[in-house]
């Protein structure tokens, strides 16, 4: 027996520096999130204030609870509608009522910040009241998909893959494995090789045998003898010819091999003839159906 080195490439685990394209790649990720986060706290605050500052002109001025309390009536329907529609995604589906739930939120609060401006305003401040709620739209959008590819990538492997393009680096490992010695074709026609005995098997251990006490029901199997050797007498020559073909190898016989008998005979070589004769046979004898059709044509 001879030891053979096989070169097996193995992952290796773990990274081997710390600023690898897999680290960069991870904190740059952290980086976003956490601006992402800050960004729509900050876009949602000041639309959030300014819709306050909105209800107090109109009607809620001296009701400061509820001034404050009636911009969540717009801003949270964008919330919601955000995370019904992550859900939707993870599920692998479309949403629509998520979707118009953030379309009817994000909507109203651009247009009553912008409202709320008032008439006869200069157009930056129109500008001004309308970046915080697109700001939070865009921001919160980002955020979500970011949690939704996070997610995604969670379910499908159960541990966070590599970023596309970067490899894992492999590191080579050397298993010795036993081999049997290789023997020449010389060697095995001048039967001077030697076979490698093989390792005696353990001695089987037999079982003593319980006993059964089976019934036994009597059946009465009906048959019919069948003397194919001994052809039905057909009237027609071809059906007697085709009949006769059956009982020589007990196989159906195929087109071929009966126009080859037709021709022989004297009754013409068609092969549309044949194949009629040979069904009007098996019509009459059905058990003939059941021969093999393997060369049949």
């Amino acid at each position: 027996m001879s030891a053979a080195t096989v070169r097996v490439e193995a992952p290796s685990t773990g990274v081997e520096g710390a600023l690898t394209p897999v680290g960069v790649e991870r904190a740059i990720t952290a980086l976003a999130s956490v601006l992402t986060v800050l960004l729509t706290a900050v876009a949602f605050w000041l639309s959030y204030e300014h819709l306050q500052e909105v209800a107090a002109a109109h009607g809620m001025a001296e009701a400061v609870a509820r001034s404050w309390a009636w911009p969540a009536t717009v801003d949270l329907f964008i919330v919601i509608g955000e995370l019904l529609i992550l859900r939707a995604s993870l599920a692998h589906r479309v949403d629509g009522w998520a979707i118009g739930l953030v379309a009817a939120g994000d909507g109203a609060s651009i247009a009553l910040n912008v409202a709320g401006v008032g008439q006869d305003a200069n157009a930056l401040n129109y500008v001004v009241a309308a970046v915080p709620p697109v700001a939070a739209l865009l921001a919160f959008g980002a955020l979500m998909r970011q949690v939704h590819a996070y997610l995604a990538s969670r379910a499908s492997t159960g541990v966070n893959p590599p970023p596309p393009g970067v490899e894992a680096p492999s590191t080579p490992v050397n298993v010795s494995v036993d081999r049997p010695p290789a023997i020449s074709p010389a060697e095995i026609v001048a039967g001077t090789a030697s076979v490698p005995e093989l390792p005696a098997s353990a001695p089987e251990t037999e079982q003593a045998p319980t006993p059964v006490t089976v019934e036994a029901t009597p059946v009465t199997a009906a048959s019919t003898p069948v003397d194919l050797c001994t052809p039905v007498v057909y009237p027609n020559r071809v059906d007697q010819l085709v009949r006769a073909l059956y009982g020589s190898d007990f196989t159906q016989p195929s087109t071929a091999r009966m126009t080859q008998a037709m021709t022989a005979a004297g009754l013409g070589a068609s092969e549309s003839t044949a194949r009629t004769a040979r069904g009007r046979v098996k019509a009459r004898e059905t058990y003939l159906t059941d021969f093999p059709t393997a060369i049949a044509g």
